[in-house]
């Protein structure tokens, strides 16, 4: 077991600092109230004056200085990384390597090979890592996997998804810039290929194609996940503000996590082909999404909603899932163990490996 609970009392919650300051860093500070098994304590940050900013925010957590300074703290038992992509790396080797359970935001690492080095470490020294890949906490994914379970919507013929937000092009914002991890497959479109993976498992087969920013990060792209009897189309971008949901459709009825599905709160169950397109019609439009939002109101043969709401911005539910593994002295939690992070920048590695089209 490699956490460092030193002494706490039987049932304490576990003491989490988090490295980094940014909007997510907030967040997670937020939600972590929510949670019955964890405790902010400690915030770490490249510049003491954000150290302290965010600690006096955040009710007087105690400071400390560099990712050593964190790394050896015997009152530290996890650690939360909200820094650029392009750090995950190598601050996830400096934790684990001593010891330090690790939970770090999308994307895991910049390249599949790092993160199937950050498995062979977690082997290596016992050591817990997991991906931030929050939705797949929330309880409508939660539910959406027992509808499944239960052949819902009988054999799946076809997953749709779309996670687009509109962004100008801005080479010094992280979303735009090579040197900080930007691109729209990195920060987007990594959700929809995990909940895919995390649903269905590894595709028979890979295509995709995407779209340059003129600073040479993608815009947007396409991704098309071959399974034995459906294909799941998904897609992503900063050249728009999309829709935003995930469809699966199957042979007897569809299930769709409403837009955003990232904070998915809802869950529209339909069993006939005129609830489907009644109660989701085509297109991201004011218009249409007006016409879904009154027709899902209305009481529907052949159509069920399923809320799912919950407090705070979800973050909760992935920290407690964290913290139990941690707690229960386990190496990964199930829903997202590294080799399928690995998975996930594998494919994104395929589609940017191409020519942009």
């Amino acid at each position: 077991m490699t956490m460092t609970a030193n002494d706490q009392p039987p049932n304490a919650p576990l003491r989490w600092a988090v490295l980094g300051t940014g909007s997510i860093a907030a967040t997670f500070a937020e939600d972590i109230k929510l949670t019955a098994n964890a405790k902010l304590v400690a915030v770490c940050s490249r510049t003491q004056e954000a150290a302290a900013a965010f600690s006096q925010r955040f009710g007087g957590l105690r400071i400390i200085a560099g990712i050593d300074a964190l790394a050896a703290d015997p009152l530290i038992d996890a650690v939360y990384l909200a820094t650029p992509n392009t750090a995950h790396f190598d601050q996830a080797c400096t934790l684990m390597m001593a010891g330090k359970p690790v939970l770090i935001e999308k994307p895991l690492t910049m390249t599949a090979a790092q993160a199937r080095a950050l498995a062979d470490l977690s082997a290596q020294h016992q050591c817990f890592a997991m991906e931030g890949m929050w939705p797949l906490f929330l309880p409508a994914f939660t539910q959406v996997r027992k509808l499944l379970a239960r052949d819902t919507i009988g054999t799946i013929t076809a997953v749709r998804a779309e996670l687009a937000y509109a962004k100008a092009v801005d080479g010094n914002s992280r979303f735009f810039s090579k040197a900080l991890g930007g691109g729209a497959l990195l920060d987007l479109g990594v959700y929809p290929i995990a909940l895919t993976l995390a649903l269905f498992g590894s595709p028979r087969k890979v295509e995709g194609q995407w779209q340059a920013a003129s600073t040479g990060v993608d815009m947007s792209a396409t991704i098309s996940l071959g399974y034995d009897g459906f294909k799941a189309s998904l897609s992503c971008g900063f050249d728009r503000t999309g829709s935003n949901r995930f469809i699966i459709e199957g042979s007897t009825g569809s299930l769709v996590i409403d837009g955003p599905f990232l904070r998915a709160s809802r869950i529209v169950l339909t069993t006939n082909r005129m609830a489907h397109h009644l109660a989701l019609p085509p297109g991201s439009s004011r218009l249409s999404r007006a016409f879904g939002k009154i027709a899902r109101a209305l009481p529907l043969p052949g159509l069920t909603i399923h809320n799912q709401g919950f407090p705070g911005d979800g973050l909760q539910f992935e920290i407690e899932a964290a913290s139990t593994a941690i707690l229960e002295g386990r190496r990964e939690e199930t829903r997202i163990p590294l080799s399928a992070s690995a998975e996930s920048l594998g494919i994104i590695e395929t589609i940017l490996d191409q020519p942009p089209s």
